[in-house]
């Protein structure tokens, strides 16, 4: 079978500062939504939702892949739902990520076949300090890799039979949101055992070599010398996490170095969160997390993405964590919610993201739905110009919320003031006491005087950076003027301008056709563009707009 991995045309390839996914030897954006955990447990469930999921506009759909349902019984096969899946969405014109939901899911081993849950002496669990099984098989038995592999590897020679001419499936995700809870590690005897024993030499010798690119958290732990674990890392429950980190990570690697000799395409795997001040084992400790990347890339070289699946607030904030010169950005899972097509905008333009996808996006309602398919459909016209720009500083993005309002970006001699749309004062409902909605924009160079802004609820003012510095901002009204009148000091009156400004030549929305090229669809000017003070889109409007500036 490995032979067909010359056949596998998803890449991951460099360009400029980040990581671009080809497909078929074109770049690719996956505009994609994860189906609800049961939406793909029966032939009928699978022909209901892809036809509804191509509705919604996306161009990617990640389905898991389910181990309890691929081999019912030990040794035996059932491959019914993968090609259904795979036939579904090629009906339907879009491409398919498989989540291997093997030994675990979302920490538990929930999606092992009751033949392996039941054989507790085979395939034994991992345990808490106090010696309690957990639902949780334990990373350290060969037994149970043997089992998770064995099943994996027919997974991934199964894909490589059907689809290796039509290259459908472009991404696999391996496990899912691995990690131990109820305690920081595993306590059973092997692990115990291996706990008590050497840092392995490779792990000492990549954390030196990288010492200067380290996570803050991890070039404080680690002590720079070989020993135990407790020695090397310290005594406490992060250096628990650290451990099965690295024994996890070993563990996925194996599976790893299986696919790319199978059926070779980008591999991730995906994280839940440290958040809300929970410790190891309050959350699932010891997954791809950010403060791990290192224990990660090193044990699990052959994976090439640690993804955050994000649910909590301060979107910004964890995906920052996420967007490293050594790690691109996929963010499989996030909250499907009114905020995910502004979310996915900002994503693509500020991190040059190879793809998003709102979880359980087939149970969402519209009004979680819509904002998706409205920032779907502009990144799909976007796409050419993207991919033209990612990895270069020509290609920005801004996020705003209530508490978040502003944005200042430096280009050049320009400066780009971005502020939520609801700064101004002509909308009502920036003031009647309701939560903002999040407003969010791409903002693209395309010449020194320029540039496409796509998105929503945004506004964009355009000076030099030498006019900013001499200019008053002034609280404006509803008509738009001064809010208030005020005393100009004598100082300010004698202060004489000096340098160039920049004015606004013209405002056009535009859509772009699948070459990249702009199509005129009307001309934003006068009450839409504050008669040439800035470029705006209202809340809940999501446009493209082509800027032209000029000097004066």
């Amino acid at each position: 079978m490995g032979a067909l991995s010359l056949y596998a045309q998803s890449r991951l390839q460099r360009q400029g500062t980040t990581m671009q996914l080809t497909v078929a030897g074109r770049p690719m954006l996956i505009l994609g939504g994860e189906l609800s955990n049961s939406a793909a447990t029966c032939v009928t469930d699978i022909d209901s939702v892809m036809p509804r999921m191509a509705r919604l506009g996306l161009n990617t759909v990640l389905v898991p892949a389910q181990w309890d349902l691929t081999e019912p019984e030990e040794g035996h096969f059932d491959f019914t739902l993968i090609d259904r899946t795979i036939q579904k969405a090629r009906e339907n014109g879009f491409k398919v990520i498989f989540l291997w939901f093997g030994a675990w899911k979302n920490s538990m081993s929930c999606y092992a076949p009751l033949w392996f849950k039941k054989d507790t002496k085979r395939f034994p669990r991992a345990m808490t300090r106090q010696g309690k099984p957990l639902e949780i098989a334990s990373a350290f038995s060969e037994n149970v890799f043997q089992a998770d592999h064995r099943a994996f590897k027919a997974l991934m020679e199964h894909i490589a039979h059907i689809d290796a001419n039509d290259h459908t499936v472009i991404m696999m995700q391996i496990e899912n949101e691995i990690g131990m809870l109820e305690d920081a590690r595993d306590h059973s005897p092997e692990a115990d055992r291996q706990f008590k024993g050497q840092v392995p030499e490779e792990l000492i010798s990549f954390l030196k070599k990288h010492q200067k690119d380290l996570h803050p958290s991890m070039r404080d732990k680690f002590s720079g010398k070989s020993g135990t674990w407790t020695e090397v890392f310290g005594d406490d429950i992060y250096t628990d996490e650290i451990f099965m980190a690295y024994h996890y990570a070993k563990y996925v690697e194996r599976l790893a170095k299986t696919a790319r000799e199978v059926y070779d395409m980008p591999l991730y795997v995906n994280a839940a969160m440290n958040s809300r001040g929970r410790q190891p084992g309050e959350y699932p400790s010891a997954g791809p997390l950010a403060h791990l990347k290192d224990i990660w890339h090193c044990a699990a070289p052959d994976v090439d993405i640690l993804a955050p699946d994000i649910y909590d607030t301060g979107f910004k904030g964890w995906v920052t964590q996420y967007a490293l010169p050594d790690n691109p950005l996929f963010i499989p899972e996030t909250r499907c919610c009114a905020n995910s097509g502004v979310r996915a905008l900002y994503a693509f333009g500020e991190h040059h993201a190879i793809g998003f996808s709102p979880f359980a996006i087939d149970q969402a309602p519209d009004r979680d739905t819509q904002p998706v398919t409205a920032a779907y459909d502009l990144l799909r016209q976007l796409a050419p110009v993207i991919s033209r720009h990612q990895g270069k500083d020509s290609m920005r993005g801004v996020l705003f919320d209530q508490d978040d309002k502003e944005s200042v970006i430096i280009d050049g001699d320009l400066t780009l003031t971005c502020r939520h749309n609801f700064t101004l004062p002509w909308d009502s409902r920036a003031t009647d006491g309701s939560t903002w909605p999040e407003g969010g924009a791409i903002i693209i160079r395309q010449a020194p005087d320029d540039y496409l802004i796509a998105g929503s609820g945004v506004v964009v003012v355009f000076q030099k950076t030498t006019e900013k510095a001499q200019t008053e901002q002034k609280s404006l009204g509803e008509d738009g003027f001064a809010d208030a009148g005020g005393d100009m000091s004598k100082t300010q009156q004698s202060q004489r301008f000096t340098g160039k400004r920049v004015g606004i030549g013209y405002v056009d929305e535009v859509a772009i056709d699948a070459q990249g090229q702009l199509q005129y669809l009307r001309r934003e000017n006068g009450d839409q563009d504050h008669q040439g003070r800035h470029a705006r889109i209202s809340v809940g409007d999501y446009k493209i707009l082509h800027v032209k500036l000029y000097e004066y």
